[in-house]
């Protein structure tokens, strides 16, 4: 079976650019990317990438050049970038491509989604309640969670307090300002139990990778990063997800659980293998909840890990060393490969302040996009 290595990546920084679109924040990215791995936009031979707000992808090739390349749009939510990289994962082990590219990037602006029930068939109700309002639904899903696994309040200002300050030591985050759990506590409550420094904010930016067949990746890179699983899934019937009727009862596993599980044994490994991790955090509970279902702790666990400094840089199970979607904010077409990025950076021991210490060898990303699709990825030095 064809291996897949990651050879170059690419990141535009992320929050406002006023002077430059969306479209040319995915641009820089890709020649980030390619100025990364030593090729020439030439020397793609399939890509694939997705914008919600950014413009069509497929529109980049007008400025990176016109070389009659298959470029496919993908747009799958906040696990557009999960699903960029899959497919162009998927490409190369069936043979289509020997080099290709993922890229995703966003401009939106100021504010919370907030879109319109009947667009995505769902009932008036679901809208009359405030639930088309995110930040509701993961405010009343954290609420069931905390109460269910005694979870405290204070915990979630401990996560949002370890992301400003990672975020404070990665020149391409947004908030690069460290907050104190006092601040954070002491921010305006947006919906109990979250405040307005536990989100994350709609941002701009963009990131890319390059991906080539595993017995030619040495030909561009002394470092490649071996991308072992790619794997996106989606919910199951009767799981609790964003902009899902069924929140009564969770009847079945969420799409997360499905996606790590699956990505774990292609991999052949378990989290307990993993040194460095990306999991998606649009607030600060969903870390919380993010590091149960994908595997690296039981429900309830987590307040005592946080607590320890086991999700810190310095720890033994560090978690969005870049600052995660807290301190650089969530431009959705790009915001999974942001994740790829830090996690190809650390592995290569080319982070500087935030870099994980002791040498780290496998890497692990998961990214969750609405209404219920997940992507999750391991990577290997």
């Amino acid at each position: 079976m064809t291996d897949v290595a990651i050879i170059g990546v690419g990141l535009h920084p992320f929050g406002r650019t006023p002077d430059r679109s969306g479209l040319d924040q995915g641009v820089y990215a890709v020649r980030e990317a390619l100025k990364d791995a030593g090729i020439q936009w030439k020397d793609v031979q399939v890509a694939y990438g997705g914008s919600m707000d950014g413009g069509d992808a497929e529109a980049i090739v007008n400025q990176l050049g016109l070389t009659s390349l298959q470029f496919t749009n993908i747009w799958n939510g906040c696990a557009t970038g999960g699903s960029s990289l899959s497919a162009a994962h998927n490409a190369i082990k069936a043979g289509a491509a020997d080099i290709a590219l993922a890229v995703g990037f966003d401009k939106h602006s100021p504010g919370a989604f907030n879109p319109d029930p009947a667009s995505l068939g769902l009932p008036a109700w679901y809208g009359e309640t405030g639930m088309m309002l995110t930040p509701q639904f993961f405010a009343m899903k954290l609420q069931r969670y905390m109460h269910e696994h005694a979870i405290s309040v204070e915990t979630l200002s401990l996560v949002a307090e370890k992301a400003f300050h990672n975020g404070s030591l990665n020149p391409g985050a947004w908030r690069r300002h460290a907050l104190s759990r006092e601040d954070i506590a002491s921010s305006p409550m947006v919906c109990d139990p979250l405040r307005k420094y536990m989100f994350c904010s709609p941002a701009e930016g963009g990131a890319a990778l390059i991906l080539c067949r595993g017995d030619i990746a040495r030909r561009y890179t002394t470092k490649p990063v071996w991308l072992k699983a790619a794997v996106v899934r989606g919910r199951h019937y009767g799981s609790f997800e964003v902009y899902s009727p069924c929140i009564a009862r969770e009847l079945a596993p969420s799409a997360t659980v499905t996606a790590a599980r699956d990505a774990f044994e292609l991999a052949g490994i378990g989290p307990g293998d993993v040194d460095v991790l990306q999991l998606q955090d649009t607030e600060s509970g969903a870390e919380i909840m993010h590091m149960a279902e994908n595997g690296f702790c039981e429900h309830g666990e987590q307040e005592h890990l946080i607590r320890s400094g086991v999700t810190a840089i310095g720890g033994a199970m560090p978690v969005n060393t870049d600052g995660g979607c807290l301190a650089n904010g969530e431009p959705i077409g790009a915001s999974g490969l942001r994740q790829i990025y830090e996690i190809c950076i650390q592995l290569r021991g080319q982070a500087g302040k935030r870099q994980v210490p002791n040498n780290p060898q496998v890497g692990y990303t998961h990214v969750y996009g609405a209404p219920g699709v997940s992507g999750v990825t391991v990577l290997q030095r």
